[in-house]
């Protein structure tokens, strides 16, 4: 597989110091119809772009995305978010978008335009929403980065937050991503190695309401853009290792005001209480693939809770939700969800959180998930 990394940077570096004459160069970028990956085309603007408003609405081939069929294959694209461009600089822009069909109907894979409804419900509790995003960088040839290509690293437990050759694997392109989300303007709040070598966690929040999932789309799109320029892949698969290895997860921390306020914790247990009675639906929630990925992570091992049993307990990280050491000390706070997996889309599991814990919707759902 031929790599970017390959191409001459110093060369590229040139043309994009060329003036632009006024043009603004944004960037559509859209979920696919697999709900996991990401699309991205340009277009030019004749003017600095300053608000939402000012971008107007595209069209793309959804057939060639899985999102229409050949025969009527026209796809619209909705300008809803937009951050500053890390890769053009200024005053370029990247813009998220979400996708419509030609009746100009959400498609099946645009989980926003639903949360953002159950969103608007729920603001006057001001919902937070906090996610840690794990990752696994891979070689070109699909193996983990710097292990060897013949065999595997040691075992685990040097690895996390770890430094020092050996031990880590990858940071020039952790370090990249970082700074190109702050440039961009995404609430990215830090970052730590994983447990598995060559596995990588970036954390997004505390966002408010549909801001979560804005963010963190654009926080997955830059990731695979600078893993371009060093020429590795980022892997969002839940389990990208067989055998003693940690899978990948995307834990959703979440709180809402009375949670965060003196004597919340009683608010917190509802809210337990409540995600206790939906563990079905929200495991159908949390995964692309209805629970058949986070089949292969949620095992009772590594961390994880099972997929099948509900569970919840302070500082325990084989739960289902783990409430933090500190706020049951301090009776309020926030509660983490541990069950959503890596590769998730951020609306339907903020969406099916906010649903079961402030819009007291009720009633599970039977799955049929077999090892």
């Amino acid at each position: 597989m031929p790599s970017s990394s390959l191409l001459d940077k110093a060369a590229k570096s040139k043309y994009m110091d060329l003036k632009t004459f006024g043009i603004t160069q944004a960037m559509y970028i859209w979920v696919d119809g697999s709900g996991q990956s990401l699309r991205c085309k340009t277009r030019s603007l004749d003017k600095e772009i300053k608000e939402i408003s000012d971008l107007p609405m595209w069209n793309f081939d959804g057939s060639s995305t899985g999102q229409a069929e050949g025969s009527n294959s026209d796809c619209f694209l909705k300008p809803c978010a937009m951050f500053n461009d890390p890769f053009r600089g200024a005053p370029n822009k990247l813009v998220l978008c979400e996708v419509l069909s030609y009746k100009m109907e959400p498609v099946a894979t645009n989980k926003r335009q639903t949360c953002q409804e159950v969103m608007a419900r729920v603001k006057d509790d001001h919902p937070w929403f906090g996610i840690e995003q794990e990752y696994t960088l891979l070689d070109v040839d699909g193996h983990p980065f710097g292990w060897p290509k013949q065999g595997f690293p040691g075992p685990q437990g040097p690895y996390y937050c770890a430094v020092g050759t050996g031990n880590v694997y990858g940071r020039e392109v952790v370090e990249a991503h970082y700074r190109a989300c702050i440039y961009a303007g995404i609430t990215i709040s830090g970052t730590n190695a994983e447990v598995m070598p060559a596995q990588w966690e970036f954390q997004v929040g505390p966002c408010e309401g549909i801001k979560m999932g804005d963010h963190l789309w654009m926080a997955r799109f830059l990731l695979h853009r600078v893993c371009e320029d060093f020429g590795v892949v980022a892997s969002f698969d839940p389990k990208p290792m067989n055998g003693d290895w940690n899978g990948a997860g995307c834990h959703c921390n979440y709180s809402t005001e009375k949670m965060r306020l003196p004597g919340g914790f009683d608010e917190i247990n509802n809210a337990v209480e409540k995600l206790s009675k939906r563990h079905n639906y929200h495991i159908q929630a949390y995964d692309p693939q209805g629970g058949k990925d986070n089949m292969r992570r949620l095992t009772g091992l590594h961390e994880t809770s099972s997929i099948f049993d509900f569970s919840s307990g302070i500082a325990n990280r084989q739960a289902s939700i783990r409430i933090p050491r500190h706020v049951g000390e301090d009776k309020c706070g926030y509660l983490e969800d541990r069950r959503p997996s890596s590769n998730c889309d951020p609306y339907t599991v903020t969406e099916a959180i906010a649903r079961t814990t402030i819009l007291n919707e009720e009633g599970d759902i039977a799955l049929e998930l077999n090892y």
